[in-house]
């Protein structure tokens, strides 16, 4: 096998490990049974006082407006919503869309250093891919384990130049029916996506060097 620390090899594992974290949070996104899930474990109908189907029709409005494909103006079918709520939505928007191109960007120039490599058989860009895309998870899952709130708290005043994201339901009720723990579980899958991506690249590299040898 050849060398598998090298500027090209670094370079695409540094692309493959973008593209696995990014398709992670597209994927989970897009994961409306996680939701319809949770809608029963957590008991939302109670917490909003809204039956189930309003509750649907809701979050699907709320997750086709987050699509790159999406409507341009979020409407609610049936909850009303405040300017500094829609604002905050429209910040939403941006975040997942800079995901959904960075998945896209990351995974064309994947695939073009993968076809590259494997002409100059040199997978060593998976092994540096397993080691990136699992310090992720760790650190996260330990950080999740701790204290999530401080996480959940944390992460918004990050991404998030101002409080709009701290809603009152009086204002905007849909806060009733995205609970905290739905947010954490969307975190767990995240995390477990990209562990897969990354179990995925040893596995074919560990595999690569045994048909090699």
């Amino acid at each position: 096998m050849k060398k598998a620390v090298t500027p090209l090899n670094l370079l695409l594992a540094l692309a493959l490990t973008l593209f696995i974290i990014a398709a992670a949070v597209v994927i989970t996104l897009h994961f409306r049974p996680l939701y319809y899930l949770d809608v029963d474990w957590l008991d939302i109908p109670a917490m909003s006082g809204l039956p189930k189907d309003e509750i649907f029709a809701n979050y699907n409005a709320l997750i086709d407006y987050n699509s790159i494909f999406g409507p341009q103006t979020l409407e609610f079918p049936t909850l009303a919503m405040s300017e500094t709520g829609r604002i905050h939505f429209e910040e939403v928007k941006a975040v997942f869309i800079f995901f959904e191109i960075l998945a896209l960007a990351a995974g064309l120039l994947s695939a073009a250093g993968i076809v590259y490599r494997h002409f100059h058989k040199n997978t060593g860009y998976l092994l540096l891919t397993g080691i990136l895309t699992i310090a992720l998870p760790v650190i996260l899952g330990l950080l999740i384990a701790l204290n999530w709130q401080t996480v959940f708290v944390l992460f918004h005043k990050i991404v998030f130049k101002n409080n709009y994201w701290i809603f009152d339901p009086a204002t905007d009720p849909v806060i009733t029916i995205l609970p905290d723990a739905f947010f954490m579980h969307c975190a767990l899958l995240i995390l477990v996506l990209v562990v897969l991506g990354s179990l995925i690249c040893l596995l074919l590299y560990r595999h690569c060097r045994k048909k090699a040898a």
